[in-house]
Formats: structure tokens, C-alpha cells, sequence
């Protein structure tokens, strides 16, 4: 499954420099200048999991297959962006087709570095995005609630429910609160409230771009960004593109002497992926034989069926059982074998919830 993040942003805070860092390119071209990211980038990265490395040894797989995880880096946003100004209208139809937001934040000082608005303020800078993003949903719902409720007294059961929920969400932002703070009453509001694909309903994740000597620890402007997120059930990680930047090429080894220098335990890309799975409810389970093993991800609280559907259609429609084993259980007890013969190896049906950390074998009949 994995999940594709879009990277937005005032221009020059380090959007670009971020993306090519996290996925080791140089796709996007990071100039100290406005809309220097025009079509947005894509890229793929492999999503870091020490456990696949020793299922994959445990189990004799001649390769290792990481989970992918998308971030797209989206053209820099100023206000008036709702109403088409610069490249609004782009940036608005780019930002509605990922599934959550990784919004990078100036916090660090450089005299070098133009800032669109001449100051640095990181809380500022996410109220402009907000509010752009906000009067995109408000303009949009304040057509679309009044059209659902005329067409739910006419006895359209799906429009009624739907003109309730988008009800609740246009209230929230005529109070200036984003469209997620939004609770559906029961899966069909939530199914729709989905469907709607406001941009304020995106999960948010806040990343601090600071300079290397505060990447361990932040700073007073990443500590303001953090309690800005806790206070509205968001994210916030700090990062240092600058590092992220020098860690390309490096191997294993150095990247691990350099990360210790700066007394960091692990770098921003790891970081930034953690906190999204948790943003998303995201879990890994595994696969794991003598050609290969891999990491597959799925939502939390998905069946088995489901889970196996994030390897093919085939394989949830033609569900049998799920072939089951605990991560530590596969370790300790040497694979497969080990597992089956200590009674650890257990079949599971269709109402099994899958855990994070699983090894699956599914069967399936189509």
C-alpha cells in the first residue's frame, strides 16, 4: 500500500532540499528563488524496517523487498493561492490527490536565504497555508452543503447524510478550524466525508527544517511548532535538510559515525516515516521465503483478507486462511519450521485483525 505524501510549503523553506534528500535525487531543482519546483516531483523511497533485514537472514531469502513510500514535492504556495494567485490553482489540484501533508516550516536564520516575507516565522508561514486551504473548502462546501440538503428533502437518504456531515465540517471553518477536526457519526459519514476530499481534512504532519547544530534537540521556533500541532491532534518532527543533504552517498557505516557526531540517533527520513504511519495508522507485515522476503503495508485494523489484498486483488477475494506467525516468534524459533514445530504457526480466518510484525503465507482459491 504504502502512502504518497505531498511536501508544501512557503517558497524557499527548504521544500526541495528536503525531497531530494529523502529520496537520495537530485529530481528537483533547489534554487533560492520562488515556484523554482513548478510540475511537482515524485519520488519513491524504501521505507526503512531493520526487521525485514533479519526475517530475510532467519528465512535464507536470496532478497529483501522494502515498503515504498511516495512524497511529492509541490510548488510553493503564497497567499491568495484560493483564488488562483501564483501558482494556486496548480498547487490546490496537486495537494488533493496525496493522502496526508508534510508542511516544512523555516526554522533556522540565514541572511543567505531569501524569505518570502522577510522574516521567519514558522507559525505564520503554516497560517497562510492553512487559511489558503481553508477558503478552498469553505467556497467549495458553501455550494455543495446547500445542494445536498435540497436534495436530501426530496428523500435522498445518501445526500441527507452527506449535507450533515459537510454540515459539521463547514461550521468548523467558519470558526477557522480545519475540516478534520470533523467526528462522522458512523462509517457511512465517514465514507462519504472521505469521498468529499477536502484539502483541510488531510492529516497534517509539521516538519521543522533547522540548521545542524539544532537538529538533535530543535529550537525555540520548532518548540512553537510542536505545540501548535499538539493542539490540533497533529504531527511535528525536526529535520535538518542540510544533514539529510550530506548523508546522500554515504554508506551505512559513515552515515551512522556522521548521525552519532551530531548526536542524532537515526536520520530525518526515518523520522519523517515513523511519524507519518502514525499520522496514517499504518503497520507492516511481512513476507518471507527462499527467493525473497518483503515488507507489505496495510491500515491498522484491517482483516486478514484485506492485508492480503495490499499483495493482490486475487488473494482477498479468493481469501482461505492466513498462515500465521509473531514477529519475535519467527526469530527466536529460527523461521518457519521452528515455529510450526513449537505450535507458534497458527491459521487464521477471515476475522482475523492483522498485527504490526506479522509473517503471512496466505491461501486463497480464485
Amino acid at each position: 500500500m504504502g502512502f504518497r505524501c505531498g511536501i508544501v510549503g512557503l517558497p524557499n523553506v527548504g521544500k526541495s532540499t528536503l525531497f531530494n534528500a529523502l529520496t537520495e535525487t537530485q529530481a528537483a531543482q533547489a534554487a533560492n528563488y520562488p515556484f523554482c519546483t513548478i510540475e511537482p516531483n515524485v519520488g519513491q523511497v524504501a521505507v526503512p524496517d531493520t526487521r525485514l533485514e533479519k526475517i530475510a537472514s532467519v528465512a535464507g531469502s536470496a532478497k529483501t523487498i522494502f515498503t515504498q513510500l511516495g512524497f511529492v514535492d509541490i510548488a510553493g504556495l503564497v497567499k491568495g493561492a484560493s483564488k488562483g494567485e501564483g501558482l494556486g490553482n496548480q498547487f490546490l489540484a496537486n495537494i488533493r490527490e496525496v493522502d496526508a501533508i508534510v508542511h516544512v516550516l523555516r526554522c533556522f536564520e540565514d541572511d543567505d536565504i531569501q524569505h518570502v516575507a522577510n522574516k521567519v516565522d514558522p507559525i505564520a508561514d503554516a497560517e497562510v497555508v492553512e487559511t489558503e486551504l481553508m477558503l478552498a473548502d469553505l467556497e467549495s462546501l458553501e455550494k455543495r452543503v446547500p445542494a445536498a440538503q435540497k436534495k436530501g428533502t426530496s428523500g435522498d437518504k445518501e445526500a441527507r447524510i452527506l449535507a450533515s456531515v459537510l454540515g459539521q465540517a463547514l461550521e468548523l471553518l467558519r470558526e477557522g478550524k480545519p475540516a478534520r477536526l470533523t467526528v462522522p457519526g458512523d462509517e457511512e459519514e465517514e465514507r462519504l466525508f472521505q469521498q468529499a476530499q477536502l484539502l483541510t481534512a488531510k492529516p497534517v504532519l509539521y516538519v521543522c527544517n533547522v540548521a545542524e547544530e539544532d537538529a538533535a534537540n530543535g529550537n525555540a521556533l520548532s518548540e512553537l511548532v510542536a505545540a501548535k500541532a499538539a493542539s490540533e491532534g497533529a504531527q511535528s518532527v525536526v529535520v535538518s535538510a542540510a544533514i539529510e543533504s550530506e548523508l546522500i552517498g554515504m554508506d551505512p557505516a559513515e552515515r551512522g559515525e556522521y548521525l552519532a557526531e551530531l548526536g542524532l540517533e537515526e536520520s530525518g527520513l526515518a523520522r519523517v516515516i515513523r511519524a507519518g504511519y502514525e499520522l496514517l495508522q499504518l503497520q507492516t507485515y511481512f513476507t518471507a521465503g527462499p527467493k525473497e522476503a518483503r515488507a507489505w503495508t496495510f491500515p491498522m485494523g484491517a482483516k486478514a483478507p484485506q492485508a492480503a489484498g495490499e499483495i493482490h486483488s486475487d488473494f482477498e477475494r479468493g481469501f482461505i486462511k492466513a498462515e500465521t506467525i509473531a514477529y519475535d516468534d519467527f526469530i527466536s524459533l529460527g523461521g518457519e519450521a521452528g515455529a510450526r514445530e513449537a505450535g507458534k504457526l497458527r491459521q487464521e480466518g477471515k476475522e482475523y485483525l492483522v498485527k504490526d510484525g506479522d509473517i503471512l503465507n496466505f491461501k486463497f482459491n480464485v
